[in-house]
């Protein structure tokens, strides 16, 4: 106000401003707390979704940092980054150097992002340069399979299998798995899933393993393999939980439609 008793406009305008920049800020943790609070419950992080209802904000941002980003953060940065920064350092290596595992891992990234038909640009690269590494080999395989291209995968995938039945940790034989199963060989399909199965503990291979013991009607194997997939998850570093979640929860919905 003015020494008349008028409201000095420019009070009024400065004020109206740090009104709307507080509701803005208001805006922007609501939904970011939003974001955290659907992570968590997906994660099935409860103890962390009511901290963070009792205290909006504060807790998101120390969750963002303790669980979604994970012990190895470097700082922040925005989701993809690092991807970005290890794309310019492969394609930097292959300009200067042209080397069949560069290619090779520059595939692995892209495959990693979804971006399948980029990644087997990278891997056919890296096979004209080197036919016989079985890592690239067996990422091409998976990389077809991807695409639906089963009958193209199958070979390099049993290749693989030939020289190191092992190879991967048992990854090449679960996705070897996959392949037959595209491809209509459901007994080999789950010969191979079991065989992983009694070696490892994948969630992906046990649902996966169920989903065959259901179509045999054999659904007390499959509730079996179901259970153990939900009851190690609560068990599970937070980087497993996270990349098997879809798995998980495919298990919670196949085991309720299950009869008692």
């Amino acid at each position: 106000m003015d020494e008349y008793g008028y409201e000095d406009p420019r009070a009024s305008f400065l004020y109206q401003l740090q009104q709307w920049f507080g509701y803005g800020v208001g805006v922007v943790f609501l939904v970011f707390t939003l974001w955290m609070i659907i992570d968590a419950i997906r994660k099935g992080e409860w103890q962390w979704v009511f901290f963070m209802m009792v205290m909006p904000g504060l807790a998101a941002v120390w969750y963002f940092f303790y669980i979604f980003r994970g012990p190895t953060l470097r700082g922040f940065e925005l989701p993809g980054a690092s991807d970005r920064r290890r794309i310019k350092e492969l394609q930097a290596q292959i300009h200067h150097l042209d080397k069949a595992h560069h290619h090779s891992q520059l595939g692995d990234v892209y495959f990693q992002q979804g971006k399948y038909q980029t990644a087997e640009i990278c891997y056919r690269a890296a096979m004209e340069r080197d036919g016989n590494d079985p890592d690239t080999r067996a990422h091409f395989g998976q990389c077809l399979l991807r695409q639906k291209r089963a009958a193209e995968a199958r070979p390099l995938l049993e290749g693989v299998l030939r020289e190191n039945p092992k190879h991967d940790y048992n990854h090449t034989a679960m996705a070897y798995a996959e392949t037959l199963a595209a491809l209509g060989e459901t007994d080999n399909a789950l010969k191979s899933l079991e065989y992983v199965v009694a070696n490892n503990s994948y969630p992906r291979a046990k649902v996966q393993l169920a989903e065959l013991y259901l179509a045999r009607n054999q659904p007390d194997l499959a509730r079996a393999q179901l259970k153990d997939v939900i009851a190690d998850d609560p068990h599970a570093p937070i980087y497993q939980r996270r990349r098997d979640r879809v798995w998980v929860s495919r298990a919670k919905s196949l085991l309720r439609k299950l009869p008692k």
